[in-house]
């Protein structure tokens, strides 16, 4: 498989959730999907606690880093070092809309400048052989969609950048907060989708408000990569489905009893290493959404991983709540 193909299904970069925790957990579920770290901003790169900020799992691959940044000479830095830790591709933020974000000149706000995001991307081109991609929104505030994004677009490809991911909905930096820049301004699929007709030999991938596989297949009959965020995240059994899906894998879904199982004892040895039991089971709270006992899943997981001394066997107990609420329908069945 190409570096491309790979990027077909990807799970978005979502700050405070896509940890190395979490990422390993959705690897288990899917051998196939690209899979994101947060946005890590350029400074802490090079200035901080990388074990803390870029380690991951070899099991993780294939990984790209997000990058948050908007000077080229830092950007620079950031790429090789992200080479040296062995990630799979490089990604630059243009859509994160937090203040945050805006207050150090990158995120969203970078869609009013294309040709400093052009700059970025060729300075880190310039620095490592990784694919160097993009993430933007179709436009900012009162920007008009269609020459915002085409703008942008023209400039980042001229400039090499590899993959373009378009989160297809404006972000509006005066007036919502980030939270409601996710759900308030209106999606507009055609409008990526006009994009990759315009340059149809460019790999262009969709985002924002795709919740199902359903929707994901329909989405490529029109782009190359589809990409999920919080749907993967709180529904993460939909990705046990994915390499057959989309990618036409022959290999069998794995088995969710099983997948926790692994991340039982993938959680003993984060604890062994000083990490809380917690830190791992907040990401599959949501692992059996639908299913008979689910809700008492989420009860164990939630109130005994934070507990002194928890550790995997939290969730060796959902499990077998899991399968008491299965046998309890069960009687009921054959009593009705």
């Amino acid at each position: 498989m190409t570096d491309y193909q790979r990027h077909r299904f990807s799970v978005a970069p979502m700050m405070d959730w896509t940890d190395r925790h979490c990422r390993f957990f959705h690897r288990l579920l899917t051998r196939e999907t690209l899979l994101y770290t947060e946005m890590v901003v350029a400074d802490a790169v090079i200035h901080g606690d990388r074990q803390r900020l870029l380690g991951f799992s070899d099991e993780e691959h294939p990984i790209a880093l997000q990058i948050g940044g908007s000077e080229p000479d830092k950007l620079v830095q950031a790429a090789e070092i992200a080479t040296g830790w062995g990630y799979d591709e490089i990604n630059l933020n243009v859509g994160c809309p937090s203040d945050r974000v805006q207050s150090g000149r990158f995120g969203a706000c970078l869609m009013q400048e294309p040709d400093l995001v052009a700059d970025c991307v060729r300075a880190m081109k310039g620095a490592t052989d990784l694919p160097v991609t993009v993430k933007c929104r179709i436009g900012v505030d009162d920007q008009d969609p269609e020459e915002a994004l085409d703008r942008l677009a023209d400039k980042v490809l001229e400039a090499g950048c590899d993959v373009l991911w378009v989160h297809a909905r404006k972000a509006w930096l005066d007036g919502l907060s980030p939270k409601e820049n996710r759900d308030i301004p209106p999606l507009d699929y055609d409008r990526v989708y006009r994009l990759k007709e315009r340059l149809p030999d460019v790999w262009i991938g969709i985002n924002g408000g795709i919740e199902t596989l359903e929707a994901s297949e329909e989405h490529l009959r029109h782009v190359d990569g589809v990409m999920l965020g919080r749907a993967a995240y709180h529904s993460p059994a939909l990705l046990a489905d994915v390499d057959q899906r989309i990618y036409g894998a022959e290999t069998v879904s794995p088995v969710l009893n099983r997948v926790v199982e692994e991340m039982a004892t993938y959680t003993d040895r984060h604890v062994a290493q000083g990490g809380r039991a917690n830190q791992v089971a907040r990401h599959m709270l949501g692992l059996f959404q639908g299913v008979p006992g689910a809700r008492r899943w989420r009860q164990i997981l939630s109130s005994e991983s934070v507990l002194p001394g928890a550790d995997g066997s939290v969730f060796l107990r959902g499990l077998d709540s899991l399968a008491e609420a299965a046998e309890s329908l069960s009687r009921d069945r054959v009593s009705a």
